[in-house]
Formats: C-alpha cells, sequence, structure tokens
C-alpha cells in the first residue's frame, strides 16, 4: 500500500534510491519522487537532466536500450515493477506513455483505437458492437469524436498534429491506463495545438495520475499540480507548482525557474 499524500491521495508513483547507467554514464543518482494520484506533476530541469530517462522508468522503457542498468526501486500503487512477477505487457497498460512526436499507426483512425484491444484481448473476445463502442468513447474522451465520427476509416496520419496527439491518447485509453507519462507531449504543436493538449491534459487529471516532461516553464505552472525539479541526474527538489515557482527551498531551482540558466 502506498503512503497517502498530505491531502490524503495516495501515491500513484513512488522512486527510491533510484539509479540508472547507460554503460558507463550515471543518468539518474539516487532519486527519491512522489507522484500523486489524480493530479498533473511536471518533471522540470535543463537539458540532459534525466528528467525523460525517468519519466521511461516508470514503464520500463528504458530496458529497450542495451546495455541499461538500474538499481532501487519504483513502485506503481504499491507495486514494485522490478519485481520478478511483473508483466511488461501488464505494467505497459497501467502506465501508458504519449511520445514527444505524435506516432499514431500507419492504420486508420478507427483502427489505431481498436488496435490495442484486438492485441491485448482474446481473439475473439470483443464484437464489432464492442469496439464501435470503446473507439467512440475513447475519441470522445479526448474531444476527438466530433471532428472524425464520419472519417474513421481515413490514414490516421492525414490528421493534424494536434489532433494526431490527441489521437495517441485516446489510443490508450481503452486499455485502461491508471497512469499517463507525457514526454514532452506539445513539442511539435503550434500555440493553439499547446492549447488543445494542455486543456485536454486539464479534463483527464482527475480521472488519470499524470507526469510530464516539459522544457516550457509557463506550460509547468499553467498545467501542473506538483513539479520536480532535477539537475545533473539528480533530484534537486519536488513540491507543489506555485512553491516551486514562488518560493522555492533550493538556489538552483530558484535560478532555473527565473531563466538564469538551463
Amino acid at each position: 500500500m502506498t503512503n497517502p499524500a498530505p491531502d490524503g491521495r495516495t501515491h500513484s508513483v513512488q522512486a527510491r534510491g533510484l539509479n540508472l547507467w547507460y554503460g558507463d554514464l550515471q543518468a539518474l543518482k539516487n532519486v527519491d519522487v512522489d507522484v500523486r494520484e489524480g493530479s498533473i506533476t511536471a518533471l522540470i530541469g535543463p537539458s540532459g537532466c534525466g528528467k525523460t530517462t525517468l519519466l521511461r522508468c516508470i514503464n520500463r522503457l528504458n530496458e529497450r536500450f542495451v546495455n541499461v542498468t538500474t538499481t532501487g526501486r519504483i513502485t506503481v500503487f504499491g507495486k514494485n515493477i522490478y519485481d520478478a512477477d511483473v508483466s511488461l505487457g501488464e505494467l505497459r497498460k497501467t502506465v501508458g506513455m504519449v511520445f514527444q512526436r505524435p506516432n499514431p499507426l500507419p492504420l486508420s483512425i478507427y483502427e489505431n483505437i481498436a488496435f490495442g484491444l484486438r492485441v491485448h484481448s482474446a481473439a475473439g473476445a470483443l464484437s464489432r458492437r464492442q469496439l464501435d463502442e470503446c473507439v467512440e468513447l475513447a475519441l470522445s474522451e479526448v474531444l476527438l469524436w466530433d471532428e472524425v465520427k464520419d472519417a474513421l476509416r481515413k490514414p490516421a496520419l492525414s490528421l493534424t498534429l494536434e489532433q494526431q496527439q490527441k489521437l495517441c491518447v485516446a489510443r490508450l485509453l481503452p486499455l485502461t491506463p491508471q497512469v499517463i507519462l507525457m514526454d514532452e507531449p506539445c513539442s511539435a504543436l503550434d500555440a493553439e495545438g499547446t492549447a488543445a493538449i494542455e486543456r485536454l491534459m486539464g479534463r483527464l487529471r482527475n480521472t488519470y495520475t499524470i507526469a510530464i516532461v516539459t522544457h516550457n516553464m509557463a506550460q509547468a505552472r499553467r498545467t501542473s499540480d506538483e513539479c520536480i525539479f532535477m539537475l545533473m541526474g539528480e533530484v534537486i527538489e519536488q513540491g507543489p507548482t506555485l512553491d516551486i515557482f514562488l518560493k522555492p527551498q533550493k538556489k538552483e531551482t530558484e535560478m532555473y525557474v527565473e531563466g538564469r540558466y538551463g
């Protein structure tokens, strides 16, 4: 069982004594963090500080790279994800991920949503009607249904970048994730697209736990409930977003949020 946060919510994700090496390069150093359930936590810090590496640890995506060594512990809703009995497939259903650039499958809009359901369900377990309902629900949840309901058979790659990124979020939802990781999800979008994804994050925040990597300090301040500031592979400070920006406890944090380096 995870420990309660000060507001009574549980911590969806906790890391304790987390270290990670790419070969001889240590990218994470004794990291301790807590991510509250039903909230948005922003990982901030200069390029190369370990933000994306930490994010990818939460669904063990770093293990796709060769020569990666990890020590320490990460729990997702109280379960250590490094335990021998953890299925990576099940973990990545529970902890979904949205990447910097939209990456829809080279299939139709409909099939992008249905694909994961087909892969993770027993053969023939879902009827066409059930698939239709799941597709509509997922697209509705990301406010995309009204825009694409008459074009479900069109290629997903024909959508705008903003629509593609919303589709990538929608693709996760039928698998009932509890945590959604977002790695610079707005970096390929214009201002209008960025605003749309931020509004979507706000809609999802009470249903899902969201952790987002962002270099955009204004975005972190607008969208997140808590911030984790990282520097050179270490967590320097974690706290409520307004505290991090208005009354940081560490000099390094103050310098970064004021734009004096990074």
